[in-house]
């Protein structure tokens, strides 16, 4: 429970490796991250549309620090991969590494903010894009990078306000505890 004038979605609960709860939480954020790209790629282009393999590896950098943030943006494609052959082997390496960046920048913005911020939020998604088009804009120019991101726009929305969402949700709803040990 909240202490009194609290807000429990101010409060980053970043977990160690040897809290049960990082393995929890990466098991729950690797699941959403092999069903929300499921339901996704029901749609024509729909992964290169939505970028459901990074939602998850945002939700778990922010809300439960470092570790969970890598280990779910390592273990998500490389599941995915395994279970759907999606992305294909000459992707799984990229987005292994574009998957975990987006997992440590939401974990560092959160715990420097240390609240929950959709412009920081915003932040952090577009810093990623940025950071992953570099290579394409040094290579192709401008407008090729104009249009991938013009492709992804919906995806970028729906991690900027889903994920605020859900990280607000998260805050209000899921219980605050004490590490608890491995081991």
């Amino acid at each position: 429970m909240p202490q009194s004038g609290a807000n429990p979605v101010a409060i980053q609960q970043p977990l160690s490796l040897g809290d049960v709860r990082l393995y929890l939480a990466t098991s729950a954020m690797v699941l959403g991250n092999l069903l929300l790209p499921y339901a996704v790629h029901r749609v024509p282009d729909g992964g290169r549309i939505f970028l459901p393999i990074f939602f998850f590896t945002l939700i778990a950098g922010w809300r439960f620090g470092m570790m969970a943030g890598l280990l779910t943006g390592l273990l998500s494609p490389l599941a995915n991969h395994v279970l759907t052959g999606m992305p294909p082997v000459p992707a799984l390496q990229s987005i292994m590494v574009q998957s975990a960046l987006l997992g440590a920048l939401a974990s560092v913005a959160a715990a420097h903010r240390r609240k929950l911020s959709l412009p920081i939020l915003a932040l952090v998604v577009l810093l990623h894009q940025a950071l992953i088009l570099l290579p394409q804009l040094l290579q192709s120019g401008v407008n090729p990078v104009l249009a991938t991101l013009e492709l992804r726009l919906p995806g970028l929305l729906f991690q900027i306000f889903g994920g605020f969402g859900l990280l607000w949700f998260m805050g209000r709803h899921l219980p605050s505890q004490r590490p608890t040990r491995v081991g």
